[in-house]
């Protein structure tokens, strides 16, 4: 299916008069955008089935030399049109993805004759609009100040939200609030409106921009709030310029928000020719012992990464089947203070006791490949200049993925300027979007695939550079090892499918089996059960997903293990059964490269049963559903360790019932017979 319709008003036909409305609908009709300008100023608002989403909210970008663009305007041609697509995924949750949708494009002109456009589309689970200056005589380069987008909500409305321009970036845990009570926050930042609608806000295809984030102005006034450069400017480009696009998804019920594809509908096609290097898999590594202190980053006793300790992984890894070994803390630079002063890291020299052709030549001949790993620790400059010669030692040790990192302090990155004056910047600014952009594309042309820690947040941009596979961009598992409040609450990870993950996929390095650390870490835990940490495979969706536990503690649990020695990480359909934000979720996947299915379901600190029909699976086939699934006495506080694992024949006609204790989970393979 591929058709494409476009319709144009002549520059002759004169918009709406001031005062007046226009409008454009979703495919479907149930959701309309209202256009409307007053007085010279432009203003948006959103309705789905006649119940208002987003209330009558102001449009507007404020320039520093030119005149502002958000008053005196006149609207002087619209431009309509309509998308109905089908495209394939490099790889992802779903294998085909259907862009339906329906666009209204306003060309603006500012009483000094400068113009800008404004693209309005219109999908059945969204709006997304942003703003474009084209090329005109006498503007070449602008520097924003200001951009006066808004979303108004329902003041009735309660929010998911984690702060912005906090010092630990985006790894807090999410607040549950009413909306009036928000700050400054992160997108994507997720509502439930009084009238029961769910709606986030977001932005997609965030290239060579400021992050947005959103603040409150009044009750319920919501506004950009552009992350700034060191000298107040919001954004610095040249024209023609267009901003990301600024989205607000909507939905009947949770799931809708899970499965909606609008983010990635709204990012430019791939920009590779080849991209069958770019291979989705899971690893394991040297990391998780490190933040049980076992071992340490750092070269001495202690050190992690040698030579014998990454053949062990090597042999573990080759043993079960995982595609990957990731070493931390093999480069010169990790000794002394290395968050505060990235420059020691060099990236291309290893430490004494860790042979790095070895390993690498060692993995190779167990068909496995090392995993690349580059802290930066914020030393942005330092990296940038050896990127290349990083890359290209990666490329001929014959590695296809790294995983990156930027731990920094209160997110301030350092930028040396023209005239070698030293300026520090937020890490979400447009310097830290651009250097992620270029690390992207350096990586492609080694054919490299990445694994971003402390990254810019995902917004999409995986349809255009799918070797951009995953990041972290919240709070993960580490925090179960040494969070001064005892790790993540059993929740958190019942919310980051409606926050966070609305983006795109993150490394949160699931399936811990030690969940006590009675002798590493005793007062730290995982708050899970041990189904829980097998579901998570399922429910919270990378590409390249860790098991990321010490491997002695999953050969003490083998049958428990056979889960993730099992579960993939493409998939060729998604479908969310059940869901409430905070409570539950319950998430079914069919494997790219088979029949099989798998599902994951998760709850919160609350125990819950759930009858689910299993109509997804193939109505002329049978399947034996291998259940790992908390056992009668299993409880994340008692007794975590409970679990079960049963077989049974099952078909599209079955219902199947799931049992989740306190904190718990269940993960269940459905496998196809012949």
């Amino acid at each position: 299916m591929r058709f494409f319709i476009m319709l144009l008003w002549g520059a002759a036909m004169v918009f709406a008069a001031d005062g007046q409305f226009n409008s454009v609908s979703s495919p479907d009709g149930h959701i309309q955008v209202k256009i409307k300008l007053d007085n010279g100023r432009l203003y948006y608002s959103v309705n789905k089935n006649n119940q208002q989403v987003i209330t009558p909210s102001r449009l507007g970008l404020k320039l520093k030399k030119q005149m502002n663009l958000d008053k005196n305007l006149n609207l002087d041609e619209q431009q309509l049109s309509s998308m109905d697509t089908v495209w394939t995924t490099v790889w992802g949750e779903n294998k085909k993805i259907r862009n339906h949708y329906n666009q209204l494009s306003f060309v603006l002109s500012h009483n000094t004759g400068i113009q800008q456009i404004l693209d309005f589309r219109v999908f059945n689970d969204g709006i997304a609009f942003r703003y474009r200056i084209p090329e005109q005589k006498g503007l070449k380069q602008i520097e924003m100040m200001d951009e006066l987008t808004e979303f108004n909500i329902d003041t009735e409305s309660e929010a998911w939200w984690i702060p912005a321009f906090a010092g630990n970036r985006y790894e807090y845990l999410y607040q549950h609030t009413p909306l009036n009570k928000i700050d400054t926050v992160h997108t994507p930042v997720t509502f439930k409106t009084a009238n029961g609608s769910y709606v986030s806000v977001h932005e997609a295809a965030l290239t060579d921009y400021s992050s947005m984030t959103v603040t409150r102005t009044t009750e319920n006034k919501l506004r950009a709030y552009l992350v700034p450069w060191s000298d107040g400017v919001k954004v610095k480009t040249s024209v023609p310029m267009h901003s990301p696009w600024r989205t607000v998804q909507i939905a009947d019920r949770p799931a809708g928000l899970v499965e909606s594809s609008m983010i990635l509908n709204l990012n430019e096609p791939n920009q590779l020719e080849d991209v069958s290097w770019i291979q989705p898999g899971k690893y394991v590594g040297i990391w998780w012992e490190m933040h049980l202190e076992v071992s340490t980053w750092g070269s001495g006793r202690k050190h992690g990464a040698t030579t014998d300790n990454a053949k062990r992984y090597i042999d573990f890894a080759a043993e079960h089947g995982f595609d990957g070994v990731l070493v931390e803390g093999w480069n010169i630079g990790w000794d002394g203070s290395w968050m505060d002063n990235g420059e020691m890291f060099d990236f291309t020299q290893p430490y004494p006791d860790f042979a790095l052709r070895e390993v690498a030549r060692y993995a190779r001949d167990r068909g496995v490949r090392l995993i690349g790993h580059h802290e930066t620790g914020g030393g942005v400059l330092n990296y940038e200049s050896q990127m290349q010669d990083a890359f290209d030692l990666y490329e001929s040790l014959g590695v296809r993925a790294v995983k990156t990192g930027y731990v920094s302090q209160g997110q301030s990155i350092k930028r040396v300027d023209e005239q070698g004056s030293v300026h520090q910047e937020w890490q979400h600014g447009q310097f830290m979007v651009q250097h992620y952009r270029k690390v992207v594309k350096e990586a492609a042309k080694h054919k490299m695939m990445l694994d971003v820690h402390e990254p810019v947040k995902a917004t999409g941009i995986r349809r255009t550079w799918p070797n951009m596979m995953t990041r972290e961009g919240a709070r993960g598992q580490e925090y179960n090892a040494w969070d001064p409040n005892g790790g993540n609450p059993p929740d958190h990870t019942t919310i980051l499918p409606f926050t966070r993950m609305l983006g795109g996929p993150m490394d949160f390095t699931p399936g811990i089996f030690d969940l006590l650390f009675e002798d590493a870490k005793p007062d730290n835990r995982v708050n899970t059960t041990l189904a829980k940490q097998l579901a998570l495979y399922v429910v919270i969706y990378s590409p390249l997903h860790m098991a990321a536990d010490l491997p002695e503690n999953y050969e003490k649990r083998p049958d428990a293990f056979q889960f993730i020695v099992d579960v993939p990480t493409d998939w060729s359909e998604t479908h969310v059964l059940n869901a409430e934000i905070g409570d539950y979720i319950t998430v079914v996947r069919r494997d790219r490269q088979s029949a099989d299915w798998y599902i994951g379901s998760i709850t919160d600190e609350n125990g819950r049963s759930f009858d689910i029909n299993l109509g997804f699976l193939d109505p002329d086939r049978e399947y034996i559903a291998e259940i790992y699934r908390d056992g009668e006495a299993a409880d994340r506080d008692s007794n975590p360790y409970d679990i079960e694992i049963v077989k049974k024949r099952v078909t599209a006609d079955s219902v199947f019932s799931m049992k989740l204790a306190p904190g718990g989970g269940l993960a269940a393979r459905f496998r196809a017979l012949d």
